[in-house]
């Protein structure tokens, strides 16, 4: 197995296990209806989707830094989610 294949499937596992802590916090949300889980899940799913975009896109490629700016933007949602939740007290 080369070494592209296991980076392509390790890339996949993490954006698959992402997706789910989303649907996590997700459910948690549906339950509580804090807005606290709602920012969570979109953050979990937009890292799910930088981890796919890396995965998809070759290492070489001179384009891949903007794909970061998807994980800049979901942990700018973290960020406000904490802010907003001690905020409110």
């Amino acid at each position: 197995m080369s070494h592209s294949a296991v980076y392509v499937f390790l890339g996949g596992a993490l954006a698959a296990t992402a997706a789910v802590a989303g649907l996590f916090f997700l459910r948690f949300w549906r339950v509580t209806k804090d807005r606290f889980f709602i920012f969570f899940a979109v953050a979990f799913w937009l890292l799910a989707v930088n981890w796919a975009a890396l995965a998809a896109i070759s290492p070489a490629q001179e384009a891949r830094h903007l794909v970061f700016l998807v994980r800049l933007a979901a942990f700018l949602v973290l960020i406000f989610a904490i802010y907003d939740k001690n905020r409110s007290r």
